[in-house]
Parts: structure tokens; C-alpha cells; sequence
């Protein structure tokens, strides 16, 4: 696993712009990849960031990139909160929130539909796609809109931009210490 890949499709939360990503990655040998991780997690939880493994096959891994203190103020609103212990969650607890997210995406076929939650899309969307089995959304970007369109398209430019600019820098050589962001 490299930083590249990282930063790739965890630009937004390396800069502090977003709560989570998810993404496939693929890996080869077990240990290896473990060893990654913790090499990885030494040099960005020191500044906010942590990279957990949710769901693992025999060559690919899905990997979660967060910002732990953002997704405690995303748990914090009530309507998160609710939607978030309707579907079993503690949400007085993020380690249990993330790993039980893990033990469902383990045992479901498809993607829980809560997991918008842990990547900060804004709860009345995550409930709207829920209640509208993801049909009637207002637009599309990085989620199904329900909600606030115009403000939801502002981010999803704002993640495509920092996205660009991170693996633009990426390529010339900054590492990703440097791109992350310490909030």
C-alpha cells in the first residue's frame, strides 16, 4: 500500500475539508499491508488522521481514512446520533461506532446505508437516501442529495479541486505528512 493511493482518494480529509473516506486497496501480503497501516497511522494520528481497515478479501482491502474529533461533532448532531442508534450504534463511543460499521459491512452484502454518516455527508441526505430507497434525490456528486443541493455541490467541487491540487503536489514530490492538514 502506498501514500499515493492515500492521497488519491483521501485528499479532502488529509486537508482537513471532510470526516471520512472509504476505498478499495489492493494488497498482496497480510502482514505487509499491517505493517503499512501502523507505519502510516505513527505519522498522521499525531495529526488527526487515522487509517483503519474495515473489510478485508484475499486481495483487496477497504479501507476507512478519518478525522476521529470531526466525526464525534458529526455524531453530536441529533439527527445523526438518531439515525446512528436506530442501526445499533453506541454513539458514546467512535472506536465502537467504527468497528461495528465494520462487524455489518462484514455481514451485509452491500454497503450499509448509515456509512454516509462516517464519511460526513450530512444526515438529512443519509436519511433521505434511507427513506427513498436513493430515488427523488435533487443531484449527484460524491452522494445523493436530498437535502441542501447548492451547498452540497459547493462541496462536491471543493473536494474535486483539493483532490487535483493534492495529487498535483503528490506528484511533485511533497510527502504526506506535508499534505496533511493538523486540526
Amino acid at each position: 500500500m502506498s501514500d499515493e493511493i492515500i492521497v488519491r482518494h483521501g485528499s479532502p480529509t488529509l486537508a482537513g475539508l471532510k470526516t471520512g473516506n472509504l476505498f478499495n486497496c489492493p494488497y498482496s501480503d497480510k502482514e505487509e499491508l499491517f505493517q503499512a497501516l501502523r507505519s502510516l497511522n505513527r505519522r498522521l494520528v499525531p495529526k488527526g488522521v487515522r487509517v483503519v481497515p474495515l473489510r478485508m478479501w484475499t486481495d483487496k482491502v477497504l479501507l476507512y481514512i478519518y478525522r476521529p474529533r470531526k466525526l464525534g461533532n458529526d455524531f453530536a448532531v441529533k439527527e445523526a446520533a438518531d439515525l446512528l442508534r436506530e442501526n445499533g450504534y453506541n454513539v458514546d463511543n467512535l472506536g465502537k461506532c467504527v468497528a461495528h460499521l465494520g462487524r455489518r459491512l462484514c455481514e451485509m452484502e452491500s454497503f450499509p446505508h448509515e456509512i454516509g454518516l462516517f464519511l460526513g455527508y450530512p444526515p438529512e441526505d443519509v436519511r433521505g437516501f434511507i427513506e427513498n430507497h436513493a430515488e427523488g434525490y435533487k443531484c449527484v456528486g460524491c452522494w445523493k442529495v436530498y437535502g441542501d443541493e447548492q451547498e452540497a455541490r459547493q462541496l462536491f467541487e471543493q473536494y474535486r479541486k483539493c483532490t487535483d491540487v493534492y495529487c498535483s503536489q503528490w506528484a511533485k514530490g511533497r510527502s504526506i505528512e506535508r499534505l496533511t492538514v493538523a486540526v
